[in-house]
């Protein structure tokens, strides 16, 4: 699958500024530093659709990127609509804790009522042991079966021998099963991005009459 066109729908507080739920959806959520928007702009091959910043925390809203994507089906070139869903970034010591319980509400309240939204993809830093608050995460998404498809990001940073023993540390302390899929990535490396846009193909394969 490649993403041919993606743009900037809709930023959200609140479930009234929400797009309508006819196209399926597949959020990504981490930790404020852990390298989402360059993620997201390395497999939409857009150098800016996400905003980069150099301030963990800035994101305050639900961000929802309309994608067309192409795709085969029995051989045969089609387009593929959905959207990707762009969650605020937790974890960020110099946010405030009412202003991170607001936040915390703001994103509970989209992944439990979100009838349209397929899958939850967790992004994770390769060089750090999962914290507290990921592993709080992964729970979560498993309750409400969002569950299933980790990244580790910054996956250049870590030598392949390395990469082994973080991959195999991460599956461990956040509980993933063996069906469960983690996929190192590097946005500077532009590596790992096919093995994502693989298995959201296939996400929306399976959920192909979930817009219906």
């Amino acid at each position: 699958m490649k993403i041919t066109a993606s743009k900037l729908e809709t930023v959200a507080v609140k479930p009234a500024q929400y797009p309508d739920t006819a196209v399926r959806e597949i959020a990504f959520a981490g930790r404020s530093n852990v390298g989402k928007s360059s993620l997201l702009n390395l497999i939409t091959g857009r150098k800016s659709l996400a905003r980069v910043s150099g301030n963990p925390g800035k994101t305050r809203t639900i961000n929802f990127y309309a994608c067309e994507a192409q795709t085969e089906i029995d051989g045969e070139p089609c387009t593929t609509e959905f959207r990707i869903v762009d969650l605020p970034g937790y974890g960020y010591a110099k946010v405030s804790r009412a202003e991170s319980e607001k936040w915390g509400e703001m994103m509970e309240s989209y992944l439990e009522n979100r009838e349209n939204l397929l899958k939850v993809v967790q992004l994770v830093d390769i060089r750090h042991k999962p914290s507290a608050q990921d592993v709080q995460m992964y729970d979560y998404l498993k309750y409400y079966g969002l569950d299933g498809i980790v990244v580790a990001t910054k996956a250049d940073k870590v030598s392949n021998n390395e990469k082994t023993k973080c991959l195999k540390e991460i599956r461990s302390t956040l509980g993933m099963s063996k069906s469960d899929i983690i996929i190192p990535c590097s946005a500077l490396k532009r590596t790992g991005d096919r093995e994502l846009l693989n298995t959201i193909e296939k996400l929306l394969e399976e959920n192909n009459g979930s817009e219906e």
